[in-house]
């Protein structure tokens, strides 16, 4: 089996108890621990940024990714200096996670931000985080953003800044992580799209004249690990077919990282045969089996993939 020095991450899944979370995905080893967003959603959610301060507070050295930050929802400065003073409070923990969103319209209409306009702002946002997190006293005449010897400070710890991940599917978003960013971290895919995604992504950048040899290519992957390999199957069938209202029993296989040991194991390292040197799970099972679930993958999992 091919490990090589592959990473993981999970994310946190309920604004609630943060801290006792946090502390408990450290212990089990993963290394990067993320959070999502939203302003408004179906159902609780959290603000990525905001999680995450706590869990930089109740944690010693896991690393922090947004997972996803809706990057079109704010000001492009004020993310920039959230993203800025969580690395410095974190002690240069922080990574940010791109995403443009639009799948809930009625956070954007609350926000005052245009649907349709979601990539351009992202891609002005990415400009403004980029440039006032490596320097000081920045002009930019951007679309939606001016700045005028504009510095923040203080800057972040990481040099020459926090990491950036881009998430998504379209061939825009491959383009904004080959020019923006320094990993890939898409989710629904299979091995195949997967490598198709890598390809793309490597040939935008060369087109754009960087060198990708430091670029990190990622999966992010819902996962249900059992030692019943039928029983996993069906609890992360049910688990997405409520999640996304629609029938997901002959997704699983294509989709999410469902089975026992073996067979999880297996097909995972389709995804490292494929490009994947990051792997960001998220529990697809009924909410009294995720303790479980990240403790199955801790020990059963991960262990296969560590050099």
């Amino acid at each position: 089996m091919s490990t090589g020095n592959i990473e993981f991450g999970t994310a946190l899944r309920s604004p609630y108890e943060v801290a006792k979370l946090s502390r408990q995905i450290e212990g089990l080893g993963f290394d990067i621990l993320g959070c999502g967003e939203h302003v408004s959603f179906y159902g609780d959610t959290a603000n990525g940024l905001v999680s995450l301060s706590v869990a930089a507070g109740a944690t010693t050295h896991i690393r922090l990714m947004s997972t996803i930050t809706l990057v079109p929802l704010y000001p492009p400065a004020l993310l920039a200096k959230m993203g800025a003073a969580l690395d410095v409070a974190s002690g240069g923990r922080f990574s940010l996670g791109v995403g443009v969103g639009g799948e809930f319209a009625n956070e954007f209409a609350a926000c005052g931000i245009p649907v349709n306009e979601r990539g351009a702002r992202t891609d002005d946002a990415l400009e403004v985080i980029t440039r006032t997190w490596t320097g000081t006293d920045v002009t930019y005449d951007g679309r939606f953003t001016k700045l005028e010897n504009f510095s923040l400070k203080p800057l972040p710890i990481q040099k020459p800044r926090p990491p950036i991940w881009v998430s998504g599917r379209s061939d825009a978003a491959m383009r904004r992580a080959a020019k923006y960013a320094d990993g890939w971290l898409p989710y629904m895919y299979t091995p195949e799209q997967l490598a198709g995604s890598i390809a793309k992504i490597r040939a935008f950048g060369e087109d754009m004249g960087r060198d990708m040899s430091d670029f990190t290519f990622g999966m992010y992957i819902f996962t249900a690990v059992h030692e019943d390999n039928e029983t996993a199957i069906k609890y992360a069938a049910d688990r997405l077919s409520t999640q996304y209202s629609q029938d997901f029993s002959q997704l699983v296989h294509k989709f999410a990282l469902a089975g026992d040991p073996d067979h999880c194991q297996a097909r995972l390292q389709e995804y490292i045969d494929a490009g994947a040197s990051m792997v960001f799970v998220s529990a697809a099972c009924p909410d009294d089996y995720i303790d479980t679930n990240l403790e199955m993958i801790a020990s059963s999992i991960i262990p296969a993939f560590r050099v």
